[in-house]
Order: structure tokens, then sequence, then C-alpha cells
């Protein structure tokens, strides 16, 4: 199968292309470069790629192409932050004019990176049925492409929406700047694990590598299993307290102690998500089903072999607002978020 796959030069997307890869598919991209410097661990094999910014695609662009992955996205909510309109015009917009393009030029899958923030606040465990409280940009830009994107569905274009938990664990694109890395990173480096809330809020997270291998099954499904669903990706045991995470590093990660802010803020992007419905449809998924620990482990010894430093940590090559603004300061990227050329 030929896959686009878009964000392919991301946290997520490096490690999709090689789960893409292993399993026999064709792999190319389509990325926007702002995230190449935040090596960790080695760098990336070169792919063909679609020269273009994502807000600009055609549909001759995807000619021969069977699937599309679309993750490439503002993909946090300080970075939604920065500009709403834009968070709208990348996440939203140009995620449906690919969903348009795709169903112009013949291709037969479209499997979009949704997120489990579209639920935002809640005390109940919700499925896909729940309601949505989208509490950010991010959130909000989600709900309105998987709405826009699903009546583009027909008896030979099948969308797919993938509501992933909150992500974690290692890749040659590092972020810093989501939970539990966030926090292992702070106990390597500081030897304190902070947290500047209470830590009492509520997220469900799972592996990068779970969740390439979801969209890989999920692109290689028979079509009535996958044609226009949307799946909560993660498993529902991986539930977690913001501060029970910061327990397990502080048991994983040597000589290092859990640390309040001063001001211990209530978050309220606090939610549990039920993951049955991918588990049912998908009984023999082949994912490693990664756990927080585990997750925290690998961070761990791969922080070791890099010698990662606050500096890194705090730096832009890992935090993406950091990044972007830096792009902006020295010119590089327009305040649109399209390179100068």
């Amino acid at each position: 199968m030929k896959v686009l796959l878009t964000g392919h030069d991301g946290y997520i997307g490096a490690v999709m292309t090689r789960v893409l890869q292993d399993a026999g598919h064709t792999v190319s991209g389509l990325d926007s470069g702002f995230f190449n410097e935040a090596a960790l661990g080695g760098d990336l094999e070169p792919i063909e790629t679609i020269p273009v910014d994502l807000r600009d695609i055609v549909a001759s662009d995807l000619v021969g192409i069977d699937a599309i992955a679309h993750l490439a996205a503002l993909s946090n909510d300080p970075l939604g932050d920065i500009n709403p309109d834009l968070t709208f015009d990348i996440n939203y917009e140009a995620s449906v004019n690919l969903a348009k393009a795709a169903l112009e030029a013949g291709v037969k899958r479209f499997v979009y990176s949704s997120s489990c923030s579209m639920y935002g606040a809640s005390d109940d465990v919700l499925d896909e049925s729940a309601e949505f409280n989208p509490l950010t940009p991010y959130a909000e830009s989600k709900i309105r492409a998987e709405t826009d994107i699903r009546k583009l569905a027909t008896e030979t274009f099948s969308p797919t929406y993938m509501r992933n938990a909150t992500a974690y664990g290692a890749s040659p694109r590092f972020r810093a700047d989501i939970v539990l890395n966030n926090l292992t990173c702070w106990a390597f480096t500081t030897g304190e694990v902070k947290i500047l809330s209470d830590g009492m809020a509520w997220r469900p997270i799972v592996h990068i590598e779970d969740i390439s291998r979801a969209f890989l099954a999920v692109l290689e499904a028979p079509r009535e299993t996958v044609h226009n669903e949307a799946f909560n990706i993660g498993f529902t045991d991986e539930n977690y307290l913001v501060r029970d995470i910061a327990e397990i590093v502080k048991e994983v990660v040597a000589d290092c102690n859990v640390t309040y802010g001063s001001e211990r803020t209530i978050d309220p992007r606090s939610y549990r998500v039920d993951f049955t419905k991918f588990e049912t449809a998908f009984p023999d998924f082949k994912g490693k089903k990664w756990t927080a620990r585990d997750g925290v482990e690998e961070l761990y010894e791969t922080f070791k072999l890099a010698n990662l430093t606050l500096e890194d940590f705090q730096g832009r090559k890992y935090v993406r607002l950091n990044q972007l603004k830096h792009l902006m300061d020295t010119g590089e990227l327009k305040p649109n978020l399209r390179w100068v050329q």
C-alpha cells in the first residue's frame, strides 16, 4: 500500500514511518520541517516527500496514493493559544481540504489523528459516544475537522478518526512538553519531579509506538470495520492521575523527589477514557501495550545515553512553543507559520 504520512518528521510521525515501512508499506511524507532539529537518539532515514505546505495541497499532489495517515497539526494546547485562528486554519481547514483533495484523487483510506482532549473535563469514564467539552482551540479544531470530514465519506472513500490519548515515549523527534515526558525530563535534569498543579487531574496516556501500530491496524482493516468510525486510542487501564505518573517517575529515576509548586492550581482538563471499542474491533492488535512505567524506563535510558541537560529540556529543541517562537524571532517563519522564501 502507498501511504502518505503527513507530519512524518514530527514526534509521532518519526516512529510511525518505521512501523508502516516495517509492515511492508511504501511511505511518502509531507511535513513543515519546524522541528527537524529535535533529534534525540539518532536521525531519520529520508523518504520521498511532497514539497508543499499542508494548506496548499491539491488533488494532483495525491494521485497514486492508496491511503493517508494524517498527523500534521499544531499539536498541543499552548501552540493553539499563540493564535487560535492559525490553529483552525491548519488543524481544521487544511485537514478538511486534504480530505477533499484525497476524495477527488481517488484515495481510499483517510486515517485522521484526532484527540481525546475533545472530551475536555468529566467525572465519568468516556467512550466514543460521550459529549464533547473542548477547553482549548486545539480541542475545538479537532471536533470541527472530524465533523466536516465525516460528511465526505462515500462508498469508495473511508475516513477513520483516531482519538489518541496523551502521547509519551522516546522518538527521534522528541517532545518534552507532554505530561509523562515532561515529568521524566524534570526528574532526570534536576532531581525533582515538578508538578505545578495539584496533580489531581486524570489523563489517559498511550505510547507513540502503540499509536503507530493502531494506525497500521486501521489502514489494513476491512473497510466495514473502520468506515467513518471514531476510535479512542489507548488502553482503559492506562488512565492515571498526574500525581500517580509523578510517583512512577520517582520510583524509576534515581535520586529524585516529587515537588509541587507554591501555588497548586487546579487543572480543568481532567478526564478518563474507555478504549473498549478499539480493543473489541481489533482483538488481535499487535501493539506492545506499553505502560507508564515502561515509558519512564525507556526515557530514563534514552536520556542517559543522550546526556540530556536542563538547557536542552527547557530550550527550543524539544518544546514546540519555544521552537516556533525562535523561528519567528529569527525571521525564518512568517507570523502565519509559512517559511520565508
